[in-house]
């Protein structure tokens, strides 16, 4: 059987992790491949690290999804791939890469990762988490500078010029693709429950 490719979006720092964690928690780890969309952002080796700093990653261009694309056919085809491995520290592909074998159940989550069309066209399930503007905000303001290295004002001066625009025109939009919306509040169970019985159906028919 060809594996179950469940596709999940939402604004920065919505939750989506937290999301994917609640759904493995249905099923065994090792049935299931997480890619981040992240790690498919285009390499900038040959740029400086200044004007790394200035490209717009909340925009649709800042990803390799003609890479993304190929990967996910080759492990729907039961195919391994050589997974980039993106460094927000140095803003650029790390020089190593991941290998991932194909397992039942493929999970990507991005911010982005509902804009194309093609790669909606292999999802078997499309998820949007949502959660509230200044929420989002003050979450990834706390994980950028204690992860990621930032100071406080090149969050809030990169939030303010890319991060809320680009939102409200290209990711807020594909909530509209959505199979499943998640509020990530208390009420969330629901729908990770839903989601989990498809997995768990689907893999009883495996057997």
């Amino acid at each position: 059987m060809k594996p179950l490719l469940f596709l999940v979006a939402g604004g920065s720092a919505s939750g989506k992790s937290t999301v994917v964690k609640e759904i493995l928690k249905h099923t065994s780890k090792d049935q299931v491949i997480i890619i981040n969309h992240d790690d498919y952002y285009h390499n900038q080796d040959h740029l400086t690290m200044e004007q790394r700093q200035k490209i717009n990653y909340d925009h649709p261009n800042s990803l390799d999804n003609d890479l993304l694309y190929d990967h996910l056919r080759q492990l729907l085809d039961g195919k391994r791939v050589e997974k980039p491995v993106y460094d927000f520290l140095k803003n650029t592909r790390s020089k190593e890469t991941e290998t991932i074998a194909p397992k039942p159940i493929i999970i990507v989550e991005g911010i982005l990762v509902l804009v194309e069309a093609r790669i909606r066209s292999l999802s078997d399930m499309n998820l949007y988490v949502e959660l509230d503007d200044d929420v989002r905000f003050i979450r990834r303001l706390k994980r950028d500078i204690e992860e990621r290295g930032r100071t406080m004002d090149s969050v809030i001066t990169q939030y303010l010029s890319t991060v809320k625009p680009m939102f409200h025109r290209h990711i807020k939009p594909t909530k509209r693709h959505a199979d499943v919306i998640i509020p990530n509040d208390p009420k969330h169970d629901v729908a990770v429950d839903l989601v989990a019985t498809k997995i768990k159906d689907y893999l009883s028919n495996m057997q």
